[in-house]
């Protein structure tokens, strides 16, 4: 049983300046909560109780977004808005939630290898703190029900265009079922036309303890950072890294069109502003246009 997961949400955002110069990007609304609120959810969703969240300078508010406000819940108690007092104790009780900081932001794969003394010796969840899932089971659920039956090292999996292959890890591998994939390698950022494969890696893992060790002799990469995808080659180079194809819409929440098609496709799922919004879409769209939406 996965007990714990890991969330790095470190990174500068620079994709999305000038909004996140002063704003981490994990807590851009999504209609009306944050980024960094869906990924907790979702790891919740998948029985995970324990998460931590590796921030840097400037990321204070995910800390405070979380935190108990007893003034705040004190005037709501005396004005009697129960169903706002509901959401903020649903927000501090869904998960035991600890922070560490990456105090130089050396990529991805260092951020992971910061919560080595938190995870100890067990298998745990990763969730990119910038990315949201849109899926009937949660995509950290269904891939650790699947290490449950197979056990070992897994990543996330989609089918991506392959004009977005050069923006995500893409692996080569092989599949029995078009669903678990054995990975032989992975590359980040190919070219299209170099790419192994159309399969994306999802921004949610499963990871066993030994991939701590293989960080720590792992050398630099690009910008001379620590990649979790050159950690990940080495176990799959070993036969340790299975994939997961997942069923779901990933959304990578650094990309403006992303964002912006998460927040309309998540309202338009919720009873109390679905309706309108897909009445004004169909103003600015037609009815036909409205309804794809």
């Amino acid at each position: 049983m996965i007990r714990k997961a890991v969330i790095p949400a470190a990174g500068y955002g620079t994709r999305l300046l000038l909004l996140t110069k002063s704003l981490p990007k994990e807590m851009l609304p999504i209609v009306d909560r944050p980024v960094i609120q869906y990924v907790v959810e979702e790891a919740a969703a998948a029985g995970i109780q324990d998460v931590l969240i590796i921030i840097s300078r400037g990321k204070r508010a995910i800390e405070e977004h979380f935190d108990r406000h007893p003034e705040l819940e004190a005037l709501l108690t005396t004005k009697g808005r129960t169903a706002e007092l509901e959401s903020l104790h649903r927000l501090s009780s869904m998960a035991r939630i600890h922070f560490d900081w990456q105090q130089t932001l050396r990529g991805l794969g260092d951020a992971v290898a910061y919560a080595r003394d938190h995870v100890g010796r067990e298998p745990f969840a990763v969730l990119l703190g910038d990315t949201v899932v849109r899926s009937t089971v949660p995509a950290t659920l269904q891939l650790t029900n699947m290490h449950k039956l197979h056990g070992g090292a897994m990543v996330a999996l989609e089918e991506v265009p392959s004009d977005k292959v050069s923006r995500y890890g893409v692996i080569r591998g092989l599949s029995a079922d078009g669903r678990l994939y054995r990975i032989d390698g992975l590359q980040e950022k190919p070219p299209p036309e170099a790419a192994p494969s159309n399969l994306a890696v999802a921004g949610r893992y499963v990871l066993t303890p030994d991939i701590f060790d293989v960080l720590e002799r792992t050398t630099p990469g690009r910008n001379d950072e620590i990649q979790l995808t050159d950690a990940l080659n080495e176990l799959a180079e070993t036969g340790r890294l299975k994939g997961v194809r997942i069923d779901g819409r990933r959304y990578d929440i650094g990309s403006r069109l992303d964002w912006l098609q998460a927040n309309i496709d998540l309202a338009l799922e919720r009873p109390d502003v679905g309706p309108g919004l897909r009445g004004y879409l169909t103003t600015l769209l037609g009815p036909g246009d409205a309804t794809d939406a």
